[in-house]
């Protein structure tokens, strides 16, 4: 006689939300409103509760949630460059407020900026399911009218020029631009030599346009402009053809890893900072006062920028689309000793 396979065991069933309820002993629909992270639950309770989840090994149904809102709790960033120190610290500040805002995040890096992978960048997001998107790259590449912003996503720039269809956050390029220009003709220094960014960046576009205007406002004559890409080695090659030039007695790098490589520069060739060189940065790096001589430089807050990014974005999720405008961060000026009156 064949005996019969034995029965298969089902597995066993997760807990419940009602099971949730009745460990922490309340009401099921307070268990939803702690896991749909609302906040109109007492504080014991919802430690009570949280404990209960813990205890059973209990995990809201994400999906079904984000049916019945219609929000994922998910927030799309596309960066062009994670090596930047700006972008890292305004991607580190997104990626807080987020979290506090009981969102995850999603990070789709641009390996080259232009038009097509931008929209890649973005079909990519769609398939993720956010909320909305985050954009932190270059303005020549966003403002381009063949980039399609996909229609009804919530969408916040930073770093980009005004365009009238989505909220901008952007520190004040210019005010900081200018205020490493005027303090080193305070200082009374002949005219001011910059170090550019590359050409494709707004930022590097937006001072360089600042200090140019800043020049001609004081009436000084207005140099050419020796151009850098951001990096510390750039810098230290265009350190070396201004150490050949005596004339040059001021100069304002538009970043502080250019100015590093400056620094250096001018110290392999003999020329001395402050005395016979004052060099300004722009970024104000937890390192910069670490230089030697520790950098004059202009304070960015990525912190407000990320933070306000965000605030914008949830606005936008949470109360639909507000009237898009430009939200500019101030700057400030932070003197140490690589500035001086010339000698």
């Amino acid at each position: 006689m064949t005996q019969a396979p034995p029965a298969r065991s089902r597995p066993a069933r997760g807990p419940s939300m009602a099971d949730v309820a009745e460990h922490a002993g309340v009401s099921t629909q307070t268990v939803s409103r702690v896991a749909n992270g609302l906040t109109n639950v007492e504080a014991a309770t919802r430690d009570r509760v949280l404990h209960a989840m813990q205890v059973l090994g209990y995990r809201p149904n994400k999906a079904a949630r984000a049916l019945r809102s219609g929000h994922f709790r998910s927030i799309g960033v596309i960066m062009f460059t994670l090596s930047s120190f700006g972008n890292m610290r305004t991607l580190d500040a997104i990626a807080i407020s987020a979290a506090r805002a009981g969102y995850s995040l999603t990070l789709i890096p641009v390996e080259r900026p232009t038009q097509a992978d931008v929209s890649v960048a973005f079909a990519r997001l769609l398939e993720q399911a956010v909320d909305g998107v985050v954009i932190v790259i270059e303005a020549h590449i966003v403002d381009q009218a063949d980039v399609e912003l996909p229609p009804g996503l919530p969408v916040v720039v930073i770093d980009s020029s005004e365009r009238a269809d989505y909220p901008v956050v952007d520190t004040d390029q210019a005010q900081g631009a200018s205020l490493a220009t005027q303090h080193l003709l305070d200082l009374g220094h002949p005219t001011v030599w910059h170090v550019a960014g590359p050409d494709s960046s707004y930022s590097a576009a937006r001072r360089e346009e600042s200090w140019r205007q800043t020049l001609e406002a004081a009436g000084v004559s207005v140099p050419p402009a020796f151009r850098g890409d951001w990096s510390t080695a750039s810098g230290y090659r265009v350190g070396l053809e201004i150490a050949d030039q005596p004339e040059i007695t001021a100069v304002f790098a538009a970043n502080d890893q250019m100015a590093l490589g400056i620094l250096r520069a001018l110290h392999e060739r003999g020329r001395r900072v402050p005395e016979d060189v004052s060099v300004v940065g722009f970024d104000d790096m937890a390192e910069s006062d670490s230089f030697w001589p520790p950098l004059t430089t202009v304070h960015q807050d990525f912190d407000v920028v990320g933070h306000r990014s965000i605030d914008l974005l949830l606005a936008e999720i949470e109360e639909g689309p507000a009237t898009p405008d430009t939200s500019l961060v101030p700057t400030r000026l932070v003197v140490r000793s690589s500035t001086a009156a010339p000698a």
